[in-house]
């Protein structure tokens, strides 16, 4: 359970690389993706270093 702590912040990333793939790959016009993929991405990045400090 600790390792998949660990990890949480660094997977929220990718998932928000992810959105910008799709946004990128789908040619959309909409600001959807790129909203929802720099939310996910800036709270995966928090996540990281506040899960960080608290299980070390």
């Amino acid at each position: 359970m600790k390792n998949l702590l660990k990890n949480l912040g660094p997977i929220m990333i990718l998932i928000g690389v992810i959105i910008l793939a799709i946004y990128f790959f789908t040619q959309s016009s909409s600001n959807t993706y790129l909203a929802s993929a720099g939310i996910i991405m800036v709270v995966g990045f928090f996540t990281h270093i506040f899960t960080n400090k608290k299980i070390e």
